[in-house]
Order: structure tokens, then sequence, then C-alpha cells
């Protein structure tokens, strides 16, 4: 007797979400161009699953990202209700943009690729993150915690700018630079 549909469908979800985060961590260790067998592997799926649930590496990466993108957003009110203060959740919401930004190796020569299917993956990025960003600017401005002048979109610039790892510079570098750089940010007490 076959499987109810609402069964199979949980298991694809299942599936589907496996491969999502085998993707994730390879692309972390591997970057974006990553084999999909290395992908598969670690999803314990064949190859086959991997592109039936994502026909091309960009569908691949664009879910990849979509997903860590709108966690980063979402991440932003929480913090404001969690925190001790804005600028605390500020720094906190800092902190993991931060590290989705650290461990994107290879998604800037994606991105200037000029695959079609990740056009929209900057434009996704800016349209879900700098207004999650803005929100706890506002915060932080209504608070009196932060200096006037500071942007979005310029703040996420400066933290992207500092998360551009190498051989002399990590991530534990790159945190103290945007630490050095939120200081800047705030109001004088």
């Amino acid at each position: 007797m076959p499987e109810p549909v609402g069964v199979r469908q949980a298991q694809a979800q299942r599936t589907r979400n496996g491969v999502l985060e085998a993707a994730a961590a390879v692309f972390v260790d591997q970057g974006v161009q990553a084999p999909v067998r290395d992908i598969a592997d670690r999803a314990e799926v064949g190859v086959g699953t991997v592109y039936r649930h994502f026909p091309t590496r960009a569908d691949l990466v664009t879910a990849v990202y979509r997903h860590q993108i709108d966690a980063c957003a979402a991440l932003a009110p929480r913090l404001l209700a969690e925190s001790a203060s804005p600028f605390t959740a500020l720094t906190g919401w800092a902190d993991a943009f931060l590290d989705f930004l650290v461990t994107k190796h290879g998604l800037g020569a994606a991105l200037g690729s000029g695959d079609p299917g990740l056009e929209n993956l900057h434009a996704l990025m800016l349209d879900t993150l700098v207004p999650a960003c803005a929100t706890l600017l506002d915060a932080c401005a209504g608070a009196g915690e932060l200096r006037p002048g500071v942007g979005a979109y310029p703040l996420m610039r400066a933290i992207g700018n500092l998360s551009i790892t190498g051989p002399d510079y990590d991530r534990a570098d790159a945190a103290r630079m945007v630490a050095f750089l939120l200081a800047g940010c705030r109001a004088a007490a």
C-alpha cells in the first residue's frame, strides 16, 4: 500500500532540508563550486536526489543562501526582544552577519560569474538584510545609543569589507575589527 501524500511530502521536505544543510557545510569547507558528489555524500543521498531537488548549481546555491539570509534577518527582532539593550542586539546581529559573510567562500566569484540563476541573490540579500539592520539601528537611535548618520547599508558594507579573510587575517581578526567599527558607531556615554 502506498504511503499517504502527506508522509511523502514530509519525507521530501526532510530530504531537501538535509541536502541544504549538507550543501551549506560543504560550501563552508570547499566553496560554492564544491562537487555535487561531496554534497550528496554528506547528505547521505545520491547525486540524483540532489539534482531532483535542485536542478542546477544556481538553484542549490540560491536555496542555501536564501535560507541563511532569512535566518539572519529573523535574528534581528529576536535579539531586540532578548537583549539588554538595542546596541547589544546590534552587536549580536553584526556577529551573526559576520559569520554569514566569512563562511561564504567563493560566493563573490559566483555572484560575478554571470550565471543568470544567481543574479537575484545579491538583491535578495540586500532587500532582506538591510531592513533587518535598519530596525536595529532605529532601536539604537531611539535609545540614544547610536551616533547620528549611521546607515544600515553603509554599515553592512563596512562589515562586509572587514569580513574578507585571508592567510594572515581570519574570522577572529575580522570580529575584532567589526567590534572597533561598532564602538565607533556607538554614541558617547
